[in-house]
């Protein structure tokens, strides 16, 4: 079995094949995830997630006040970079070395559960200052799927795409 984990089996383009299957995974994840938690789940009578505020709160506790553009930017850099990164770099190698038998799609909600703690509880609580996971409120289990839905979404891209593969 070859390490496909940074190239594609096929050879690719290298570093730029993965830099677009990284901003892919992204993109398509952050749009399921913004889809669910403002769109579907208020449809269905549930919270709406309201990540770009929670971005502006943080940007408020180290710069001394909110800038909205900053949030939006903090939002997307997240979604499209950083939590993709995240399922490549660190999660998915984590699950095929300590658990191969793991499905992917485990490893995906499990990712998705970590996802969730980071925003609710060391975003949101520990660095903004709101109440752990937002009270366990509505809008904490709304982001529990929402996050969810962000990880598989986007490990199913880089499966797709043949990186990271078994």
């Amino acid at each position: 079995m070859t390490d496909t984990t940074l190239t594609r089996p096929d050879g690719g383009a290298g570093l730029l094949n993965l830099a677009g299957t990284v901003l892919a995974a992204g993109a398509i994840a952050t749009v399921a995830f913004d889809m669910f938690g403002q769109s579907i789940s208020p449809w269905l009578g549930f919270a709406n997630l309201a990540p770009v505020p929670l971005a502006n709160q943080v940007i408020g506790v180290f710069f001394g006040q909110g800038f909205l553009p900053g949030a939006h930017m903090l939002h997307y850099l997240a979604g499209l970079v950083f939590y993709p990164l995240g399922w490549l770099l660190v999660a998915e190698p984590l699950r095929r070395r300590v658990l191969p038998q793991l499905p992917w799609l485990a490893g995906a909600v499990a990712y998705g559960v970590g996802l969730w703690i980071f925003a609710l509880y060391i975003m949101a609580h520990l660095i903004a200052g709101n109440p752990p996971f937002l009270g366990f409120t509505g809008i904490t289990w709304v982001a529990l799927v929402g996050h969810v839905i962000f990880a598989v979404v986007a490990a199913a891209v880089f499966r797709i795409r043949g990186v990271g593969r078994d």
